[in-house]
């Protein structure tokens, strides 16, 4: 009896497999990084190639390592890196150039000129969104603009967009031999093109960006059978029934089902999302207002989100472009040699500053040194970073909604980072929770993925799956957590107006 599900998780750095059991356990897990590809300041690019090789890699390695089939699959959940742009041919299924990752700053100069003529929010009343390079419209004008043919492709319908999450499912369900070209409610409503209340792309924000209708993803659910797996000797015939991006996965994940319910994922980036069932709250504090999940022919539900750029790729910073610990994992052992961040404070604006702030003019700024500083402040700094930037968010939320948190429920590959979940419990005075399973993105594309082929039988089923692992409980006086963060929005103010108009950054 068919009783495991696959989740595929396309993320920014990596591409993982993980075959999780009717309990929700993880039964084996295979994972292969990409290359992160910057031809200059402000460019972040992907192979789509390479990801889709490392997704064939990472998928049967995870089943080989689990002893399963395709017959003991009941589905295959697909969750993924939001955002970023992969324009590629239908017809011979090559990309036409490389993804233009989530974090790319290059088509600034478009949201401004934008901007100048209606303000940053002017399509926020149909996309929840406001103008800005991280979602994807601007991404794919790019590259209609850029790449040579490419309009006129699209015009024919040769040429297709997708997110990653487009990507993976066209090639898992035959590619050029019929592969399906969709996407669900959670990405799409991340490309500044799609309609909050009708779920579907707005014409006339495609004729903003000059994009052509036919080059568009169908939008579908998040929870339903899409299509069956046309990979000979991987999973073949196995039904693709669960499309989530990463952040709205996690949030599913971690059970968050209810109005006021929430989660916040430390990754790449940070984010923090806040269910409003099926109302679209607008923001007045900086942050946005998305799509959580629809599952089947159920009204959508929507959440406030509150985006954060640069968390652990931070950390990936420090390992690879300053070379001041050797693995990302030595973060923490680092830090830990000194008691604090020896007055240095670090802001990872390196693609401008999300949420609440929404200023693409700020950049990194390490401000505070001194000849006491070392490289052990530098490693406390950036994890402290991680920890003041998503009390930023928080008050947003609070400010948005009018009551405070109880708990902040965890999850991510930094929440293992016990001096990290210490710090940001003391820096918001309230519990830190992390769950038994924190791999709460590919748990939730797996729930999707079992809720459609009825492995579980709703919701209910998966609240009881949680369970609390780590409770980390505030220690910090009130006076001194909040000496800290006043230092902290001083130093988001030495990051501003950085880019003007001689900066090429």
């Amino acid at each position: 009896m068919a009783d495991h599900v696959l989740a595929i998780d396309q993320g920014t750095t990596s591409t993982r497999a993980i075959v999780f059991d009717a309990q929700g356990a993880i039964v084996s897990v295979a994972q292969h990084e990409h290359a992160q590809i910057l031809p200059r300041a402000g460019w972040v690019e992907h192979d789509p190639v390479e990801i889709w090789t490392n997704t064939e890699w990472v998928m049967s390695s995870a089943l080989s390592r689990a002893g399963l089939g395709a017959g003991d699959l009941v589905g295959i959940g697909v969750t993924n890196q939001r955002e970023t742009a992969i324009v590629w041919d239908r017809r011979t299924g090559r990309p036409i150039s490389n993804a233009i990752v989530w974090q790319d700053t290059r088509t600034q100069s478009r949201i401004d000129a934008l901007s100048a003529d209606g303000g940053a929010d002017r399509f926020a009343e149909t996309t929840g969104l406001p103008l800005a390079t991280y979602f994807s419209a601007s991404k794919i004008a790019w590259i209609l603009e850029n790449v040579p043919g490419a309009r006129e492709a699209a015009e024919r319908g040769d040429v297709v967009f997708g997110t990653p999450d487009t990507w993976v499912v066209w090639n898992l369900s035959g590619g050029i031999r019929g592969g399906i070209h969709v996407t669900d409610v959670t990405n799409a409503s991340r490309t500044l093109l799609m309609d909050l209340q009708t779920l579907d792309w707005a014409d006339d924000l495609l004729d903003v960006w000059g994009i052509p209708r036919a080059m568009m993803p169908e939008i579908r659910s998040s929870s339903e059978v899409l299509s069956q797996t046309q990979l000979p000797g991987v999973a073949s015939g196995a039904p693709i029934a669960g499309i989530l991006g990463d952040q709205q996965a996690a949030t599913f994940g971690q059970a968050a089902f209810d109005v006021g319910e929430s989660k916040n994922t430390y990754g790449t980036g940070n984010f923090l999302l806040v269910n409003t069932g099926t109302d679209i709250v607008r923001s007045q504090h900086g942050l946005i207002t998305t799509v959580a999940y629809r599952c089947g022919d159920q009204p959508a539900r929507y959440a406030l989100e509150g985006s954060i750029a640069v968390t652990g790729s931070l950390v990936q910073w420090l390992r690879d472009n300053l070379g001041i610990i050797e693995r990302s994992e030595d973060v923490e052992t680092l830090a830990a040699t000194v008691e604090d961040n020896g007055g240095a404070h670090f802001v990872p604006a390196f693609s401008g500053l999300f949420a609440p702030y929404w200023r693409p003019d700020a950049r990194g700024a390490l401000v505070g040194l001194t000849r006491f500083v070392n490289r052990a402040h530098i490693a406390r700094a950036a994890l402290e970073s991680t920890a003041f930037q998503t009390r930023d968010v928080i008050d947003a939320v609070v400010g948005d909604t009018g009551r405070t948190l109880d708990e902040l429920r965890v999850d991510g590959g930094m929440t293992r980072d016990a001096l990290l979940m210490q710090f940001q419990a003391d820096i918001l005075g309230i519990p830190v929770v992390r769950p038994k399973v924190i791999e709460t993105t590919a748990l939730g594309a797996a729930y999707a993925a079992g809720l459609a082929t009825g492995l579980w039988k709703g919701i209910d089923e998966l609240r009881a799956h949680w369970g609390e692992d780590v409770r980390f409980e505030p220690r910090m006086p009130q006076d001194e957590r909040e000496r800290r963060y006043r230092l902290w929005k001083k130093a988001v103010s030495k990051s501003l107006d950085w880019v003007d108009a001689d900066v090429d950054a």
